[in-house]
């Protein structure tokens, strides 16, 4: 993945990660982390891994996600300036290195701004 593809994919796992946390009010969210944005090489697709907390309702979490793609794309696009939004595709992260990454980012996402 070039340097340019790795910027982009971490603006918008950092982006979606806010609108998912403070901006969307379905309850079904609540526990979802996302974990990585894999970025294709002609950036018109993410594939956007979620991780869950044990709280949360994994399957109702990505339907709930899903339902909100188009919402998610246009909150990025006021918020991110790229040429093109790439189509967003939800998957739950399975990887074993789960438990680490998500620890470390729920206390990224801890230091981030409160909810309101």
């Amino acid at each position: 993945m070039d340097h340019r593809t790795e910027r982009i994919a971490e603006a918008l796992r950092e982006e979606l990660s806010e609108l998912i946390e403070y901006e969307m009010s379905d309850p079904r969210v609540n526990g979802v982390v996302v974990t990585d944005v894999q970025s294709s090489p002609d950036k018109r697709h993410a594939h956007v891994r979620i991780g869950f907390t044990p709280e949360a309702d994994a399957p109702g979490a990505l339907e709930a996600l899903e339902h909100a793609r188009g919402f998610l794309r246009r909150q990025l696009a006021s918020r991110l300036e790229m040429y093109r939004i790439p189509e967003l595709h939800f998957e739950a992260d399975i990887s074993p290195d789960l438990a680490g990454r998500m620890a470390s980012l729920l206390k990224r996402m801890k230091k981030g701004r409160p909810k309101e």
